[in-house]
Protein backbone atom coordinates (compact mmCIF):
# COMPACT_ATOMS: atom_id res chain seq x y z
CA UNK A 1 0.00 0.00 0.00
CA UNK A 2 0.99 3.35 -1.00
CA UNK A 3 2.72 5.77 2.17
CA UNK A 4 0.38 8.68 2.38
CA UNK A 5 2.33 11.25 5.05
CA UNK A 6 2.89 14.39 3.81
CA UNK A 7 6.51 14.18 4.18
CA UNK A 8 8.77 12.88 1.12
CA UNK A 9 10.23 9.78 2.03
CA UNK A 10 13.79 9.00 0.69
CA UNK A 11 13.21 5.11 -0.31
CA UNK A 12 15.40 6.52 -3.81
CA UNK A 13 18.64 6.20 -1.48
CA UNK A 14 17.70 2.68 -0.17
CA UNK A 15 17.22 1.96 -3.82
CA UNK A 16 21.08 3.33 -4.56
CA UNK A 17 22.39 1.23 -1.67
CA UNK A 18 21.04 -1.91 -3.33
CA UNK A 19 22.55 -0.51 -6.27
CA UNK A 20 26.05 -0.12 -4.22
CA UNK A 21 25.97 -3.79 -2.94
CA UNK A 22 25.18 -5.63 -6.36
CA UNK A 23 28.24 -3.64 -7.85
CA UNK A 24 30.31 -4.23 -4.92
CA UNK A 25 29.81 -7.80 -5.10
CA UNK A 26 29.98 -8.02 -8.66
CA UNK A 27 33.30 -6.74 -8.68
CA UNK A 28 34.64 -9.06 -5.86
CA UNK A 29 33.66 -11.50 -7.83
CA UNK A 30 35.24 -10.80 -10.96
CA UNK A 31 38.55 -9.48 -9.14
CA UNK A 32 38.53 -12.91 -6.91
CA UNK A 33 40.45 -14.58 -9.77
CA UNK A 34 42.86 -11.44 -9.94
CA UNK A 35 43.34 -12.36 -6.29
CA UNK A 36 44.28 -15.89 -7.04
CA UNK A 37 46.07 -16.08 -10.12
CA UNK A 38 49.66 -16.70 -9.35
CA UNK A 39 48.18 -19.82 -6.83
CA UNK A 40 46.09 -20.84 -10.04
CA UNK A 41 48.59 -20.29 -12.48
CA UNK A 42 51.38 -22.76 -10.37
CA UNK A 43 48.67 -25.45 -9.31
CA UNK A 44 47.58 -25.64 -12.86
CA UNK A 45 50.77 -24.56 -14.47
CA UNK A 46 48.97 -22.16 -16.51
CA UNK A 47 51.09 -19.50 -18.59
CA UNK A 48 50.71 -15.78 -18.61
CA UNK A 49 49.36 -16.04 -22.10
CA UNK A 50 46.86 -18.84 -21.06
CA UNK A 51 45.81 -16.92 -18.16
CA UNK A 52 45.13 -13.66 -20.37
CA UNK A 53 43.05 -15.64 -22.11
CA UNK A 54 40.94 -16.77 -18.97
CA UNK A 55 40.93 -13.43 -17.89
CA UNK A 56 39.84 -11.93 -20.95
CA UNK A 57 37.11 -14.56 -21.67
CA UNK A 58 34.63 -12.95 -18.87
CA UNK A 59 34.96 -9.96 -21.11
CA UNK A 60 34.14 -11.04 -23.81
CA UNK A 61 30.78 -12.25 -22.57
CA UNK A 62 30.38 -9.30 -21.36
CA UNK A 63 30.68 -6.57 -23.63
CA UNK A 64 29.16 -8.32 -26.24
CA UNK A 65 25.74 -9.01 -24.03
CA UNK A 66 26.12 -5.30 -22.78
CA UNK A 67 23.52 -3.92 -25.35
CA UNK A 68 20.95 -7.05 -25.52
CA UNK A 69 21.19 -6.75 -21.64
CA UNK A 70 20.36 -2.65 -21.57
CA UNK A 71 17.46 -3.79 -24.37
CA UNK A 72 16.31 -6.50 -22.14
CA UNK A 73 16.56 -4.11 -18.76
CA UNK A 74 14.30 -1.09 -20.59
CA UNK A 75 11.73 -3.60 -22.01
CA UNK A 76 11.20 -6.08 -19.12
CA UNK A 77 12.46 -4.12 -16.12
CA UNK A 78 14.62 -4.04 -14.41
CA UNK A 79 13.09 -5.78 -11.36
CA UNK A 80 12.94 -9.60 -12.79
CA UNK A 81 16.19 -8.63 -14.99
CA UNK A 82 18.43 -7.67 -12.37
CA UNK A 83 16.95 -10.63 -9.77
CA UNK A 84 17.99 -12.92 -12.77
CA UNK A 85 21.23 -11.77 -13.98
CA UNK A 86 22.65 -11.30 -10.59
CA UNK A 87 21.70 -15.08 -9.58
CA UNK A 88 22.93 -16.26 -13.16
CA UNK A 89 26.47 -14.45 -12.29
CA UNK A 90 26.91 -15.97 -9.10
CA UNK A 91 26.03 -19.44 -9.46
CA UNK A 92 28.93 -19.16 -12.30
CA UNK A 93 31.28 -17.69 -9.73
CA UNK A 94 30.95 -20.70 -7.24
CA UNK A 95 31.39 -22.76 -10.87
CA UNK A 96 34.68 -21.18 -11.06
CA UNK A 97 35.91 -23.01 -7.34
CA UNK A 98 35.45 -26.24 -9.29
CA UNK A 99 37.56 -25.78 -12.41
CA UNK A 100 40.67 -27.49 -13.08
CA UNK A 101 41.31 -27.34 -16.53
CA UNK A 102 41.96 -24.15 -18.87
CA UNK A 103 38.64 -24.71 -21.16
CA UNK A 104 37.10 -25.40 -17.32
CA UNK A 105 37.83 -21.91 -16.35
CA UNK A 106 37.49 -19.98 -19.08
CA UNK A 107 33.59 -21.50 -20.12
CA UNK A 108 32.79 -20.53 -16.54
CA UNK A 109 34.19 -17.33 -16.58
CA UNK A 110 32.10 -16.51 -20.39
CA UNK A 111 29.25 -17.53 -17.74
CA UNK A 112 30.35 -14.84 -15.33
CA UNK A 113 30.54 -12.38 -18.01
CA UNK A 114 27.19 -13.13 -19.30
CA UNK A 115 25.41 -12.30 -16.03
CA UNK A 116 27.50 -9.71 -14.56
CA UNK A 117 26.70 -8.06 -18.18
CA UNK A 118 23.21 -6.80 -16.72
CA UNK A 119 24.88 -4.70 -13.99
CA UNK A 120 25.79 -1.60 -15.16
CA UNK A 121 23.14 -1.38 -17.57
CA UNK A 122 20.66 -1.55 -15.19
CA UNK A 123 21.70 0.44 -12.75
CA UNK A 124 21.84 3.61 -15.55
CA UNK A 125 18.04 2.46 -16.28
CA UNK A 126 17.16 2.69 -12.08
CA UNK A 127 19.13 5.54 -11.55
CA UNK A 128 17.11 7.22 -14.80
CA UNK A 129 13.62 6.52 -13.19
CA UNK A 130 14.07 7.12 -9.30
CA UNK A 131 17.01 9.89 -9.25
CA UNK A 132 16.03 13.95 -10.60
CA UNK A 133 18.89 15.27 -12.53
CA UNK A 134 20.24 17.13 -9.57
CA UNK A 135 21.02 13.74 -7.99
CA UNK A 136 22.03 11.28 -10.30
CA UNK A 137 26.09 12.44 -10.16
CA UNK A 138 25.98 11.44 -6.47
CA UNK A 139 23.62 8.53 -7.18
CA UNK A 140 26.04 7.21 -9.98
CA UNK A 141 29.39 8.03 -8.13
CA UNK A 142 27.62 6.20 -4.99
CA UNK A 143 27.12 2.93 -6.93
CA UNK A 144 29.93 3.61 -9.06
CA UNK A 145 32.17 3.65 -6.19
CA UNK A 146 30.94 0.36 -4.93
CA UNK A 147 33.32 -0.70 -8.05
CA UNK A 148 36.63 0.54 -6.63
CA UNK A 149 35.67 -0.95 -2.66
CA UNK A 150 35.00 -3.95 -4.58
CA UNK A 151 38.35 -4.31 -5.80
CA UNK A 152 40.07 -2.85 -2.38
CA UNK A 153 37.65 -5.15 -0.13
CA UNK A 154 38.58 -8.02 -2.60
CA UNK A 155 42.33 -7.76 -2.13
CA UNK A 156 42.91 -8.89 1.50
CA UNK A 157 40.07 -10.44 2.01
CA UNK A 158 40.44 -12.88 -0.57
CA UNK A 159 43.78 -13.12 0.12
CA UNK A 160 43.18 -13.82 3.25
CA UNK A 161 40.25 -16.13 2.37
CA UNK A 162 43.02 -18.16 0.10
CA UNK A 163 45.24 -18.03 3.15
CA UNK A 164 43.12 -19.44 5.73
CA UNK A 165 41.59 -21.58 3.64
CA UNK A 166 42.04 -22.68 -0.33
CA UNK A 167 41.89 -20.31 -3.59
CA UNK A 168 37.88 -21.80 -4.01
CA UNK A 169 36.63 -20.62 -0.47
CA UNK A 170 36.04 -16.85 -2.06
CA UNK A 171 34.66 -18.09 -5.25
CA UNK A 172 31.61 -20.28 -2.91
CA UNK A 173 31.18 -17.55 0.03
CA UNK A 174 30.57 -14.44 -2.48
CA UNK A 175 28.47 -16.48 -5.32
CA UNK A 176 26.11 -17.44 -2.35
CA UNK A 177 25.90 -14.04 -0.94
CA UNK A 178 25.51 -13.20 -4.67
CA UNK A 179 22.16 -15.43 -4.15
CA UNK A 180 20.81 -13.50 -1.24
CA UNK A 181 20.75 -10.37 -2.85
CA UNK A 182 19.34 -11.60 -5.87
CA UNK A 183 16.05 -12.71 -3.66
CA UNK A 184 16.04 -9.22 -1.61
CA UNK A 185 16.19 -7.25 -4.86
CA UNK A 186 13.21 -9.13 -6.02
CA UNK A 187 11.30 -8.73 -2.76
CA UNK A 188 11.97 -4.91 -2.14
CA UNK A 189 12.88 -3.53 -5.67
CA UNK A 190 9.55 -1.59 -8.06
CA UNK A 191 9.60 1.18 -10.15
CA UNK A 192 8.69 4.48 -7.80
CA UNK A 193 5.04 4.71 -8.53
CA UNK A 194 4.59 1.04 -8.24
CA UNK A 195 6.70 0.76 -4.95
CA UNK A 196 5.08 0.42 -1.89
CA UNK A 197 7.65 1.98 0.01
CA UNK A 198 7.49 5.67 -1.40
CA UNK A 199 4.46 8.55 -0.78
CA UNK A 200 3.23 10.91 -3.39
CA UNK A 201 5.81 13.41 -2.07
CA UNK A 202 8.93 11.53 -3.00
CA UNK A 203 7.28 10.38 -6.30
CA UNK A 204 6.84 14.43 -7.23
CA UNK A 205 10.58 15.23 -5.87
CA UNK A 206 11.58 12.53 -8.36
CA UNK A 207 9.39 13.49 -11.20
CA UNK A 208 9.92 17.21 -11.05
CA UNK A 209 12.40 18.30 -13.45
CA UNK A 210 10.81 15.73 -16.29
CA UNK A 211 13.59 14.20 -16.95
CA UNK A 212 12.89 10.53 -14.72
CA UNK A 213 11.67 8.00 -16.92
CA UNK A 214 7.86 7.02 -15.50
CA UNK A 215 6.60 4.20 -16.67
CA UNK A 216 8.07 2.24 -19.89
CA UNK A 217 4.43 1.79 -21.49
CA UNK A 218 4.34 5.27 -21.79
CA UNK A 219 8.09 6.22 -22.73
CA UNK A 220 8.28 3.96 -26.18
CA UNK A 221 10.95 5.70 -28.31
CA UNK A 222 10.25 4.98 -32.06
CA UNK A 223 14.57 5.06 -32.53
CA UNK A 224 16.45 1.49 -32.53
CA UNK A 225 19.39 1.22 -30.46
CA UNK A 226 22.30 1.30 -33.43
CA UNK A 227 20.31 4.36 -34.08
CA UNK A 228 22.32 5.99 -31.67
CA UNK A 229 25.65 5.14 -32.79
CA UNK A 230 25.48 8.06 -35.56
CA UNK A 231 25.58 10.74 -33.08
CA UNK A 232 28.93 12.04 -32.41
CA UNK A 233 28.71 12.19 -28.49
CA UNK A 234 28.00 8.70 -28.60
CA UNK A 235 30.82 7.97 -30.39
CA UNK A 236 33.04 9.98 -28.41
CA UNK A 237 31.40 8.39 -25.29
CA UNK A 238 32.71 4.65 -26.56
CA UNK A 239 35.83 5.76 -27.09
CA UNK A 240 36.89 7.26 -23.83
CA UNK A 241 35.07 4.39 -22.27
CA UNK A 242 37.41 1.89 -24.52
CA UNK A 243 40.13 3.81 -22.90
CA UNK A 244 39.46 4.23 -19.75
CA UNK A 245 38.87 0.29 -19.62
CA UNK A 246 41.95 -0.31 -20.93
CA UNK A 247 43.91 1.29 -18.04
CA UNK A 248 41.58 0.56 -15.78
CA UNK A 249 41.25 -3.04 -16.25
CA UNK A 250 45.10 -3.66 -15.39
CA UNK A 251 43.94 -3.17 -11.72
CA UNK A 252 41.48 -5.87 -11.82
CA UNK A 253 43.33 -8.49 -13.95
CA UNK A 254 46.79 -8.27 -13.70
CA UNK A 255 47.71 -6.05 -11.33
CA UNK A 256 48.22 -8.81 -8.30
CA UNK A 257 50.57 -10.79 -10.24
CA UNK A 258 52.55 -7.45 -11.19
CA UNK A 259 53.05 -6.48 -7.67
CA UNK A 260 54.29 -10.45 -6.27
CA UNK A 261 56.64 -11.16 -9.76
CA UNK A 262 58.20 -7.31 -10.93
CA UNK A 263 58.01 -5.63 -7.69
CA UNK A 264 58.80 -8.56 -5.19
CA UNK A 265 55.81 -8.67 -3.13
CA UNK A 266 55.00 -11.56 -0.91
CA UNK A 267 51.58 -12.95 -1.37
CA UNK A 268 50.04 -11.64 2.16
CA UNK A 269 51.89 -8.17 1.51
CA UNK A 270 50.31 -7.70 -1.79
CA UNK A 271 46.83 -8.33 -0.65
CA UNK A 272 47.17 -5.09 1.61
CA UNK A 273 48.93 -3.32 -1.10
CA UNK A 274 46.78 -3.73 -4.11
CA UNK A 275 43.99 -2.76 -2.11
CA UNK A 276 45.66 1.23 -1.77
CA UNK A 277 44.49 2.47 -5.42
CA UNK A 278 41.06 1.18 -4.68
CA UNK A 279 40.70 2.86 -2.07
CA UNK A 280 41.87 6.13 -3.82
CA UNK A 281 39.07 4.99 -6.01
CA UNK A 282 36.47 5.00 -4.02
CA UNK A 283 37.23 8.19 -2.77
CA UNK A 284 37.46 9.70 -6.50
CA UNK A 285 34.07 8.43 -7.36
CA UNK A 286 32.07 9.88 -4.32
CA UNK A 287 34.46 13.59 -4.75
CA UNK A 288 33.49 13.35 -7.94
CA UNK A 289 29.75 12.87 -7.74
CA UNK A 290 29.46 15.35 -4.80
CA UNK A 291 31.06 17.96 -6.65
CA UNK A 292 29.22 17.34 -9.78
CA UNK A 293 25.99 18.14 -8.60
CA UNK A 294 27.43 21.20 -6.17
CA UNK A 295 28.76 22.85 -9.78
CA UNK A 296 25.08 21.60 -11.71
CA UNK A 297 23.65 23.79 -8.61
CA UNK A 298 25.89 26.64 -8.91
CA UNK A 299 25.12 26.91 -12.62
CA UNK A 300 27.80 25.03 -14.50
CA UNK A 301 26.28 24.12 -17.37
CA UNK A 302 25.85 20.01 -17.68
CA UNK A 303 28.72 19.90 -20.02
CA UNK A 304 31.13 21.92 -18.73
CA UNK A 305 30.72 19.80 -15.20
CA UNK A 306 30.86 16.85 -17.38
CA UNK A 307 33.74 17.76 -19.48
CA UNK A 308 35.96 19.61 -16.66
CA UNK A 309 35.86 16.00 -14.59
CA UNK A 310 36.29 13.77 -17.42
CA UNK A 311 39.51 15.44 -18.38
CA UNK A 312 41.00 16.20 -15.31
CA UNK A 313 40.53 12.34 -14.24
CA UNK A 314 41.62 10.85 -17.21
CA UNK A 315 45.06 13.44 -17.57
CA UNK A 316 45.81 12.02 -13.69
CA UNK A 317 45.62 8.27 -14.97
CA UNK A 318 48.73 8.99 -17.31
CA UNK A 319 50.91 8.38 -13.63
CA UNK A 320 50.30 4.58 -14.15
CA UNK A 321 52.90 5.30 -17.35
CA UNK A 322 55.47 6.41 -14.62
CA UNK A 323 55.62 4.04 -12.55
CA UNK A 324 57.60 2.12 -15.22
CA UNK A 325 60.89 4.20 -14.16
CA UNK A 326 60.39 4.06 -10.14
CA UNK A 327 62.56 1.89 -7.87
CA UNK A 328 60.82 2.31 -4.88
CA UNK A 329 57.27 0.47 -4.50
CA UNK A 330 55.76 2.69 -1.93
CA UNK A 331 55.93 5.52 -4.86
CA UNK A 332 54.75 3.08 -7.59
CA UNK A 333 51.77 2.18 -5.28
CA UNK A 334 51.45 6.14 -4.27
CA UNK A 335 51.06 6.61 -8.35
CA UNK A 336 48.77 3.99 -9.43
CA UNK A 337 46.93 5.30 -6.29
CA UNK A 338 46.93 8.58 -8.08
CA UNK A 339 46.02 6.59 -11.71
CA UNK A 340 43.20 4.98 -9.87
CA UNK A 341 41.72 7.76 -8.48
CA UNK A 342 41.50 9.90 -11.97
CA UNK A 343 40.48 6.65 -13.59
CA UNK A 344 37.19 6.95 -10.66
CA UNK A 345 36.60 10.24 -11.36
CA UNK A 346 36.61 10.00 -14.96
CA UNK A 347 34.55 6.54 -14.81
CA UNK A 348 31.41 8.29 -12.72
CA UNK A 349 30.80 10.91 -15.15
CA UNK A 350 31.11 8.70 -17.85
CA UNK A 351 28.40 6.81 -16.70
CA UNK A 352 26.10 10.03 -15.98
CA UNK A 353 26.64 10.39 -19.49
CA UNK A 354 24.65 7.59 -20.14
CA UNK A 355 21.33 9.42 -18.26
CA UNK A 356 22.24 12.81 -19.77
CA UNK A 357 21.98 11.42 -23.18
CA UNK A 358 20.25 8.84 -23.76
CA UNK A 359 16.47 9.37 -25.21
CA UNK A 360 13.39 8.50 -23.30
CA UNK A 361 13.54 4.83 -21.75
CA UNK A 362 16.66 4.03 -23.33
CA UNK A 363 18.92 4.88 -20.18
CA UNK A 364 19.93 1.33 -20.12
CA UNK A 365 20.18 0.56 -23.92
CA UNK A 366 22.82 3.56 -24.25
CA UNK A 367 24.50 2.09 -20.87
CA UNK A 368 24.61 -1.23 -22.56
CA UNK A 369 26.16 0.05 -25.78
CA UNK A 370 29.47 2.48 -24.43
CA UNK A 371 29.73 -0.57 -21.90
CA UNK A 372 29.94 -2.88 -25.02
CA UNK A 373 32.24 -0.74 -26.88
CA UNK A 374 34.36 -0.39 -23.63
CA UNK A 375 34.75 -3.62 -22.54
CA UNK A 376 36.90 -4.63 -25.90
CA UNK A 377 39.15 -2.96 -23.96
CA UNK A 378 38.83 -4.77 -20.99
CA UNK A 379 39.28 -8.45 -23.54
CA UNK A 380 42.35 -5.62 -25.26
CA UNK A 381 44.11 -4.91 -21.78
CA UNK A 382 45.22 -8.50 -20.19
CA UNK A 383 45.87 -10.28 -23.53
CA UNK A 384 48.23 -7.56 -24.59
CA UNK A 385 49.98 -7.54 -20.83
CA UNK A 386 49.83 -10.82 -20.50
CA UNK A 387 51.53 -11.30 -24.06
CA UNK A 388 53.98 -8.77 -23.00
CA UNK A 389 54.87 -10.27 -19.60
CA UNK A 390 55.22 -13.49 -21.78
CA UNK A 391 57.59 -12.21 -24.58
CA UNK A 392 59.52 -9.55 -21.80
CA UNK A 393 59.39 -11.16 -18.52
CA UNK A 394 58.20 -7.28 -17.72
CA UNK A 395 55.38 -5.16 -17.38
CA UNK A 396 57.39 -1.80 -18.27
CA UNK A 397 55.80 -1.76 -21.72
CA UNK A 398 52.42 -2.38 -20.46
CA UNK A 399 52.72 0.39 -18.37
CA UNK A 400 53.91 2.96 -20.81
CA UNK A 401 50.82 1.89 -22.96
CA UNK A 402 48.36 3.14 -20.27
CA UNK A 403 50.30 6.02 -19.82
CA UNK A 404 49.84 6.72 -23.60
CA UNK A 405 46.17 5.77 -23.94
CA UNK A 406 44.86 8.21 -20.90
CA UNK A 407 46.50 11.39 -22.66
CA UNK A 408 44.69 9.98 -26.18
CA UNK A 409 41.56 9.59 -23.76
CA UNK A 410 41.51 13.28 -22.61
CA UNK A 411 41.89 14.66 -26.39
CA UNK A 412 38.20 12.62 -27.06
CA UNK A 413 36.63 13.88 -23.94
CA UNK A 414 37.91 17.61 -24.58
CA UNK A 415 37.67 17.46 -28.30
CA UNK A 416 35.74 15.22 -29.76
CA UNK A 417 33.07 15.25 -26.95
CA UNK A 418 30.11 17.78 -27.92
CA UNK A 419 27.42 19.63 -25.86
CA UNK A 420 26.04 17.15 -23.67
CA UNK A 421 22.45 16.89 -23.87
CA UNK A 422 19.35 14.77 -24.47
CA UNK A 423 19.06 13.13 -28.43
CA UNK A 424 15.90 13.99 -28.90
CA UNK A 425 13.95 11.07 -31.08
CA UNK A 426 12.89 12.04 -34.55
CA UNK A 427 9.11 11.64 -34.79
CA UNK A 428 7.93 9.79 -37.98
Amino acid sequence: MELNTNKKTNYRWIVCGFLWVAVAVNYVDRTALSAATPIIMKEFNIDGTEMGIIMAAFFWAYALLQVPMGYIADKFGQRIVYSIAVAWWSIAQMCIAVCSSLFGFVTARLFLGVGEAGSYPCNVGVVSKWFPKHERSRATAIFDSASKFGNAFAMPVVVGLITMFTWHAPFLIFGAIGIVWAILWWFFYNDPRKSKYTNKAEVAYIEQDGSAVIEDVNCKSTMKWYQLLKYRNVQAMCLGFFILNYILYFFITWFPTYLVEERGMQFSQMGMAASVPFIAAVCGSLIAGILADKLLMKGWSVTKTRKTLLVIGILLATSVGFAAFVESNVIVIALLAVANFGCAVTGAMQWCLASDVAPKNMSSQLAGIQNCVANFGGVASPIVAGAILSATNSFQIALYTYGITAVIGALIYGCYLGKIEQIKVPEK
